[in-house]
């Protein structure tokens, strides 16, 4: 007896083999179809030899079932899984290795079976069998693809479907292998998944492609859609086959779009249709959403509960500004004991009208610039401002050092746009490391983006002389704050200096134990004296027509 699950694949199997007994002269008269898609994405992103070290990469469908649960199933292209390995070793990754954070896994698991270069021609040919095998009853499979059916259909990587919906066909033989194959409209593949899909007792979805950074033109500030093709096209499989629809396409876009062509360049890496980090999390974030907006769907009851922030941004009163404050141990520390560490984000405050304006001190100890990003802490924050608000910005004590191994903090030195892929040694996770300047200016941007305004800090002194003279890293993270003022046309604040000036005269004066009181246990975290030299630097050195902070400083 040949058990249920496998029957398709056998009957799929027959079926080949009746298509490659057909007689050459079939393959020879090739009827009128449309002209194959153009690649627009002139990226080589995968080739047929890496096919098998892709399946060791892979999951083995299914196998992540939890007991009876159900598994939701990821099929796609790059986009969803970047590379044959798909773990970031180029810097690129796909939105499905972010997905399974929007599910409790323990009501159902996620396995991405997407594999960069795939059309939905290929995909289906070559990997969907085996993807089929492991889907069971109660199942849920996502698939999005799209961006590679185009190119010959007969030749170099012949992955291209025929343009449209219809059940037009064309015989081929490859040119480079002499394999026969029938190629079939992109419509018509994906009514195949998901018909086949529905023969499982399984759901699928379909969702249009996740959006390039490309715009309609130099001056547009409009991105390109596929709204009039592989858009649409599925959006209309979609109602014959009476499944549920997520434009992906729309949302990112649209997010795109509010971004701005600067930020949505942060999106990608290394080409225009490959996400970086933050591009994948933001289709992974669109997916999400689509998903809990699609009115009636059952999947939305396995996904976590959206966490709302019940802390950033709540100390707002009313329509009034806020100050956000980010940062490392010298903005936020302790801050409790009058004998303790002070960061002078804390006592801000006191030198503002606290009638027309807030202080949040958003710093945490420990944190370079690169580490408060990776930890979701700025997001909080780019989530909460509001027009108005004023971003007081400094980190650079802890931005030196190994990048890979240690505490994993450092940046690239200077302010350009170089980058590096590193390998951490302390998961083996493969990750971006871009310049110091770098992730200050993407503070910048995203608060601007927010109508937020953005002020750049230099670091505190630090509590070293050297023959009779206080230390100064103008040099070199002093300097690449600056010159990212500079850059951005944003106010500056030169606190090294300006607190640094006033300890210099201190020793001179009364000798290094005045000095050592404004600092508690080392040469760089600050005593509650040291904190309030700070921010009075802060004060005296934005006080002035114009400054953001000039209208709440109280007098």
């Amino acid at each position: 007896m040949i058990h249920s699950c496998n029957l398709n694949h056998i009957v799929r199997i027959l079926l080949l083999s009746i298509v490659f007994a057909m007689p050459e002269s079939l393959y020879a008269v090739k009827p009128k179809v449309a002209s194959p898609m153009e690649d627009r994405n002139n990226v080589i992103d995968n080739t047929l030899d890496s096919l098998n070290k892709a399946r060791t990469a892979r999951p083995v469908p299914g196998s992540s079932r939890r007991g009876n649960n159900p598994v939701l199933f990821l099929v796609g292209n790059s986009t969803m899984r970047t590379g044959t390995l798909g773990n970031g070793n180029n810097g690129q990754w796909g939105w499905g290795y972010y997905f399974p954070e929007y599910f409790d896994e323990n009501k159902i698991t996620v396995e991405n079976h997407a594999l960069g270069g795939m059309s939905s021609r290929t995909f289906y040919e070559r990997l969907w069998p085996e993807v089929l095998q492991g889907v069971r009853k109660g199942d849920w499979v996502i698939i999005e693809l799209g961006h590679n059916d185009n190119g010959p259909y007969d030749s170099g990587r012949a992955r291209a479907s025929i343009p449209g919906i219809g059940k037009d066909t064309l015989h081929v033989v490859i040119k480079e292998t002499g394999d026969k194959r029938i190629v079939y409209t992109y419509g018509e593949y994906m009514r195949r998944f998901v018909n086949e899909v529905k023969a499982k007792g399984a759901y699928p979805i379909l969702m249009s492609l996740t959006p390039r950074n490309a715009w309609l033109d130099a001056d547009s500030t409009k991105i390109e859609r596929v709204d009039d093709t592989f858009g649409l096209w599925a959006r209309q499989v979609a109602r014959q086959t009476k499944v549920p629809f997520i434009d992906l396409n729309r949302i990112s876009g649209d997010k795109f779009e509010c971004y701005g062509k600067e930020k949505v360049k942060t999106m990608f890496y290394l080409d225009r249709i490959h996400s970086s980090e933050f591009g994948a999390r933001a289709n992974a974030e669109s997916a999400a959403e689509g998903l809990r907006n699609c009115k009636g769907l059952k999947l939305a009851s396995y996904m976590k509960p959206v966490e709302a922030d019940s802390v950033t941004g709540q100390s707002r009163k009313g329509n009034n500004p806020v100050v956000f404050t980010i940062g490392d141990s010298t903005v936020k520390n302790e801050d409790s004991s009058p004998d303790g560490m002070w960061g002078w984000g804390s006592v801000l405050g006191e030198y503002l009208d606290s009638d027309n304006v807030t202080v949040e001190n958003h710093a945490m100890p420990g944190r370079s610039a690169r580490k408060f990003l990776d930890e979701g802490r700025w997001d909080k924050v780019y989530n909460a401002l509001y027009p108005g608000d004023i971003v007081l910005i400094q980190f650079g004590h802890n931005d030196a050092g190994p990048i890979d191994s240690g505490k994993e903090r450092a940046e690239l030195p200077g302010t350009g746009g170089e980058s590096k892929v590193f390998k951490m040694k302390s998961d083996g996770r493969y990750k971006v490391v871009y310049t110091y300047g770098w992730y200050l200016r993407k503070f910048i941007m995203d608060a601007k983006e927010k109508g937020a305004i953005p002020v750049v800090i230099s670091h505190t002194p630090r509590n070293k002389f050297d023959n009779g003279l206080i230390e100064s890293n103008a040099s070199s993270f002093g300097a690449w704050t600056e010159e990212v003022a500079k850059m951005e046309n944003v106010p500056y604040v030169n606190l090294n200096r300006v607190s640094g000036m006033k300890l210099q005269k201190m020793a001179d004066e009364s000798g290094l134990k005045l000095v050592n009181s404004y600092f508690k246990n080392d040469h760089s975290h600050s005593s509650l004296k040291g904190a309030h030299l700070n921010a009075q630097g802060i004060i005296e050195s934005l006080d002035y027509e114009g400054s953001p902070l000039h209208p709440f400083i109280k007098r």
